[in-house]
């Protein structure tokens, strides 16, 4: 993949106000980038996980008002959509990076996900001490993983399980100030660590 780098004005485009004005400024700004990590990591994730997997870069299509206030490429075995699936995901707010693991409320079989990652606990708290946890993935919020792991983790775990809307995403956030120093060969090796690291995680979650 020819070098990537995050810049400023990347995370500013999330700052122009219209929805048109916005996805004009995503779609020549952002989105080439994803569809370079698209091709990447697909090909990363097929090759570590044994079977297919496809990019899809967040289009915001259904938006006819508001602009967006992040943006993605997701990653999952399917190529007509990755929803319902837990999926890996690559994206930006206009504070952070994120690199995570993530199962949303479309997922039919996300109370069964839940159950898998309730009776593995132990694995999710012995994952790196920046990683965080987050149980709404319409939020740039989240907490880390260290400050979860007593009640915290658990609690989300049955939320994701026995609410509807409950949702489970975890990986790393990477500041702005700090995605932009980086080098096209850091932010590679720091997602590929972060996916690594996850791997086991999905497999848990996949039932495998």
């Amino acid at each position: 993949m020819s070098t990537l780098k995050w810049t400023n004005k990347d995370f500013n485009v999330f700052q122009i106000n219209g929805l048109e004005q916005r996805m004009d400024a995503l779609n020549s700004c952002v989105r080439p980038k994803f569809n370079k990590l698209g091709e990447n990591f697909s090909a990363f994730f097929s090759s570590h996980l044994g079977e297919e997997f496809y990019p899809h870069v967040a289009k915001h299509a259904r938006r006819t008002v508001n602009p967006p206030n992040d943006s993605w490429v997701a990653f999952a075995p399917y190529k007509r959509g990755y929803k319902a699936l837990p999926h890996f995901q690559i994206g930006l707010w206009s504070t952070h990076l994120f690199i995570v693991l993530a199962i949303i409320y479309e997922a039919p079989q996300k109370n069964l996900m839940a159950e898998r990652l309730l009776a593995n606990k132990s694995l999710l708290q012995q994952l790196p001490e920046d990683f965080i946890v987050s149980g709404d993935h319409m939020s740039p919020a989240a907490i880390s993983l260290q400050d979860a792991k007593e009640e915290k983790l658990e609690e989300m775990l049955i939320r994701l399980r026995d609410v509807k809307k409950g949702e489970f995403l975890i990986g790393r956030h990477i500041p702005k100030e700090e995605a932009v120093n980086m080098s096209f060969k850091q932010f590679q090796q720091l997602s590929e660590d972060t996916f690594q690291t996850l791997l086991p995680i999905y497999k848990i979650i996949q039932g495998k």
